[in-house]
């Protein structure tokens, strides 16, 4: 464990990707913004590929080696692995990777680590303390604000609770990027933190953990750091 620098784990997927000659070549794959954050606030970034069985015995001993990890956004999480049925427009799932991030969180939470969920991260945390999602909010809120359209960004403004440890990091209201046409809808274990205008839950955390919060927008997006530069100092600590 670095006292200096603390090591960042950053989940992945594996997809084709290419480069040079090569073409559709399996690649464990995070986009780089997330590896500049960690490291622009003080972190060693470390990128996680999806864990290989048996996976929570793999998760035990990566964090063994982490002081802190970002779950990162991505596809839809399976509903079966939160009882439901799924919905005609929920994504493709990848079981690799929420078996992977499941047991991480599960880990994470044993071992009090410092924990970022991200859009997709926020979800999966969720999920790992026995909850549940919305999946699909249009159908909920009767607009697809959240996720404009393929690639786009939506903007909305947050409120935070101003007695959340979120609101000591970005204030009370913050601007912030989403891409998601999921949410959360029942979260144990966690607090609710932040939310949209419509009412949609963007943020979620664990007062009593030494720093495991979750944001359903996409903070990597952008220029603002505070969040990592948290994350970063809880994993210093």
């Amino acid at each position: 464990m670095s006292a200096s620098r603390p090591l960042i784990g950053i989940t992945s997927y594996v997809e084709p990707a290419a480069w040079g000659v090569w073409r559709n070549v399996p690649a464990a794959l995070v986009p780089h913004r997330y590896v500049r954050h960690v490291q622009q606030a003080g972190g060693i970034a470390v990128v996680v590929p999806p864990l290989a069985p048996p996976v929570d015995s793999a998760a035990a001993e990566v964090l063994d080696h982490l002081d802190g990890l970002v779950i990162a956004g991505g596809v839809d999480v399976e509903p079966s692995r939160y009882g439901e049925e799924p919905d005609a427009t929920v994504q493709e799932p990848r079981p690799d990777r929420d078996e992977s991030e499941l047991a991480l969180v599960h880990r994470a939470v044993e071992l009090d680590l410092p924990v970022l969920g991200v859009c997709r991260g926020m979800q999966v945390m969720a999920v790992a303390g026995g909850g549940s999602l919305v999946q699909h909010l249009p159908d909920k809120i009767g607009s697809a604000d959240h996720s404009p359209g393929p690639a786009a960004y939506g903007r909305t403004t947050v409120r935070i609770a101003p007695d959340s440890r979120l609101a000591t990091v970005l204030g009370e209201t913050a601007e912030v990027s989403c891409y998601h046409h999921q949410g959360v809808a029942a979260h144990p274990g966690y607090t609710g933190s932040a939310w949209a205008a419509d009412g949609t839950l963007e943020a979620l955390e664990a007062p009593e953990a030494r720093w495991r919060v979750g944001i359903q927008w996409h903070p990597e997006a952008g220029t603002d750091p505070r969040l990592f530069e948290a994350l970063v100092d809880a994993a210093r600590g």
